[in-house]
């Protein structure tokens, strides 16, 4: 079984911030990360597909990259060996809801059994943990109450609408800021062509890729319950 190991990094993190030269290790043991450098936070949402998520994995551990990938329930079962790699490797994993409902336009204990279903396939194959929850279109009724927090996006390049990944690229790269979180849809080839430019270009203007969890941690930010988060500043 996979065990969640975002947390333990977090904590380690943290600490090491307050170290003197402020300088903290990233998940891996890899290459130190400054702290007061820019952050940022890649997110995909869709997954996982075979063909596309496991090209993008392979792109992403090449570079040393963490990512926050949301799975839509019904699709973890057929690639359990995508899921358990994205934990291995040490990406944040949440959840996209079992069938990419909107949690908006119905009933609150349907809604509630959406979110519900995916997390137990989660647990059931990684372990207990907190499952952080994307809902599809970033909306959800104020009428359902969520145990985990929740996280929309800055910048959308509307991947899904294009299927271009020269346009896809640029559209990020014009809209990125220190601590922004990226929506982008790891079933596209096109996305996944752009994501791993994008990375390539904004790591040579100085940007350090993490996963959501880590970039609210690393603005000070403690993660809420039910509380809707578009940037790594909250």
């Amino acid at each position: 079984m996979v065990k969640k190991i975002v947390p333990i990094f977090i904590l380690a993190l943290l600490a090491a911030l307050c170290l003197p030269g402020g300088e903290a290790m990233p998940a891996d043991g890899g290459a130190k990360i400054p702290a007061g450098e820019k952050y940022v936070a890649l997110t995909f949402d869709d997954g996982p597909r075979r063909g596309t998520t496991d090209r993008l994995l392979d792109g992403l551990k090449e570079r040393g990259v963490k990512a926050t990938f949301f799975l839509i329930g019904q699709q973890i079962e057929d690639n359990a060996g995508l899921v358990a790699r994205m934990a291995e490797e040490g990406h944040q994993i949440g959840n996209h809801t079992w069938s990419h409902q909107r949690l908006d336009g119905i009933l609150p204990d349907a809604a509630a059994q959406e979110v519900a279903r995916t997390e137990t396939a989660l647990e059931t194959l990684l372990g207990g943990g907190d499952y952080w929850l994307r809902p599809p279109y970033g909306q959800v009724a104020e009428s359902v109450d969520f145990s985990v927090p929740l996280v929309k996006w800055c910048v959308d390049p509307r991947d899904w609408e294009s299927r271009d990944a020269d346009k896809v690229a640029q559209a990020i790269l014009d809209n990125t800021a220190p601590n922004s979180i990226i929506l982008l849809h790891d079933i596209y080839p096109t996305s996944v062509d752009a994501a791993l430019r994008v990375v390539d270009q904004l790591r040579a203007e100085g940007y350090w890729f993490v996963t959501v969890e880590e970039l609210l941690w690393l603005n000070g930010v403690r993660p809420e319950p039910g509380h809707m988060y578009r940037t790594g500043e909250g």
